[in-house]
């Protein structure tokens, strides 16, 4: 299991952020001892950093310049900032990725298991496919047959959720929790509206009668 150092001063993101960790088969790390973020990340020796930029006592392209001058660890920048200055900074310092905030928390993963892949041959994919149709987690879009569509974050989520469940029924439930995950409160139509609007980009790029409702257990492809 993969341990995910997570660098985040605000204490809701940062358990929310952790939830979603685990339930996806990570080990999280976190710490509120912002002073002696490096020291602290050699010490617990994790698999990837997840750094926020903005931080008391030292910024994160501080920790991020500290941190290679000694180790080679994957540290990916997650941060509010949307500054190609600050992406390019954090770049030159040694990140290996960058995402601002607010990130869709599917494609959040998908980096992580690029990252991880790339930085410590650990196996993972930024694509899954089923019976023809392809998901590029990373771009946000489907393919079949040499159509493509841009999903939204909530379609993306949904598809990918049923692609690694592949036939199996996904409860409305368990769907739900996926994409809502950090949010406290969402409507059950909510699902319904974004499940009509998934089925029919599909259509439109020539997918039909894919994923089937299982009726009163759920979803399946």
């Amino acid at each position: 299991m993969e341990r995910i150092y997570i660098v985040e001063d605000e204490p809701r993101l940062r358990k929310e952020l952790c939830g979603v960790l685990e339930r996806n088969g990570y080990e999280c790390i976190t710490d509120e001892d912002f002073e002696h973020v490096t020291e602290n990340i050699l010490k617990m020796a994790p698999d990837l950093v997840l750094l926020d930029l903005s931080l008391p006592v030292h910024d994160g392209f501080y920790i991020c310049r500290s941190l290679r001058a000694v180790s080679d660890v994957p540290i990916i920048i997650v941060t509010s900032s949307d500054s190609d200055m600050d992406e390019l900074m954090s770049l030159n310092l040694g990140a290996d990725d960058f995402i601002t905030k607010p990130y869709n928390i599917h494609i959040l993963l998908a980096h992580i298991s690029a990252v991880l892949v790339r930085t410590n041959g650990r196996r993972g994919s930024l694509t899954l496919s089923h019976k023809g149709l392809a998901l590029d987690i990373g771009k946000s879009r489907a393919s079949f047959q040499g159509r493509d569509v841009e999903l939204t974050k909530n379609e993306l989520g949904i598809l990918k959720t049923l692609m690694e469940h592949k036939g199996t029924i996904v409860s409305r439930e368990e769907l739900i929790r996926e994409l809502w995950e950090m949010e406290e409160f969402v409507e059950d139509s909510t699902l319904n509206v974004n499940i009509n609007r998934l089925r029919k980009k599909l259509s439109d790029i020539g997918v039909s009668e894919y994923l089937m409702t299982k009726r009163g257990q759920g979803y399946m492809i």
